[in-house]
């Protein structure tokens, strides 16, 4: 797993690169101190995964992540921050964080959910999940409007989507060939107007369609 850290506490920041390199399956590629170079260190290194702070000089994490998923649609930021209040969790993840952490977490879990992370799904520190839960009760009128728009079929693969699973895997689990679940996949982001899997799986979290995975 190769990985981009971005955090502006050098201390904080050295020692989670001390810790994740202790890891052989870990590297390493770049630092940054700030949102701006997180973008650029991003651009130059294309890791598997940005680790990535909020409060930052020049570019909080969220603005970051945002320009980042513009870009590069298929990139995966995971938030790791002290804050877990419901104005920075829920805007975090409406960015396209693909999870989201507290630094004050067991570290033991930080690898784990890396690694959840990257297999497609969403993991969230559980101290957070009292606003991830609020927010998913009360989807918006948009995204309930979105939902009407797509068919059964589309809505089994969409909660499919959301554990991570390949397109063989969905097309073994609901019994349709692969070429099926391309065409599913195809519909289902055009309906819902969204850029990729990692945004459709947010979007079956924020919906309440799935559960994220809690650490």
């Amino acid at each position: 797993m190769k990985l981009v850290i971005a955090d502006d506490h050098h201390i904080v920041r050295k020692g989670l690169v001390y810790f994740l390199e202790s890891h052989p399956d870990i590297q390493i590629l770049a630092e940054a101190d700030n949102g701006e170079d997180a973008i650029q260190a991003y651009k130059k290194h294309k890791p598997d995964l940005l680790l990535m702070d909020i409060e930052m000089p020049k570019m909080n994490g969220i603005e970051a992540t945002k320009k980042i998923l513009v870009s590069y649609p298929n990139a995966k930021v995971f938030i790791l921050t002290s804050y877990s209040e419901k104005d920075v969790v829920i805007p975090a993840l409406v960015a396209g964080a693909c999870g989201y952490q507290l630094k004050d977490a067991d570290p033991s879990l930080l690898v784990h959910t890396l690694k959840a992370a990257l297999s497609g799904e969403t993991p969230l520190d559980q101290r957070i999940m009292k606003h991830v839960l609020s927010h998913m009760a009360n989807p918006s009128n948009e995204q309930e409007k979105r939902l009407a728009r797509i068919t059964e079929r589309e809505l089994d693969v969409l909660k499919e989507i959301s554990t991570g699973k390949s397109n063989k895997e969905i097309a073994s689990a609901l019994f349709i060939t692969e070429k099926t679940v391309k065409t599913h996949v195809s519909n289902l982001l055009n309906k819902l107007e969204l850029n990729d899997r990692t945004q459709a799986a947010l979007f079956a979290i924020q919906t309440g369609i799935a559960k994220p995975a809690i650490f």
